[in-house]
């Protein structure tokens, strides 16, 4: 039978572990639920960070502000005017 979760090892120091099992029973969840949705929250923080990066990187190359839609009516003009 295969195992549906792995198990990670961490330490922590230990004020900061005993804020985290304070703060486990004070919400009636495990550690490992707690760390759960910290790693979601932070891989959600990263996925926005990068959102952000590409759209000014987009923004940077794209001053005209052009979206998807206009690329057809461009390539159309572009031809014409050759």
């Amino acid at each position: 039978m295969q195992r549906t979760t792995r198990q990670f090892t961490i330490s922590m120091p230990p004020e900061l572990a005993e804020q985290i099992s304070a703060l486990a029973r004070a919400e009636s969840r495990t550690i490992s639920e707690l760390f759960r949705e910290a790693f979601r929250t932070y891989r959600a923080s990263r996925v926005r960070a990068l959102l952000q990066e590409s759209q000014e990187i987009g923004r940077q190359t794209n001053p005209m502000g052009y979206r998807a839609e206009d690329v057809q009516r461009l390539i159309h003009e572009t031809r014409l005017e050759k």
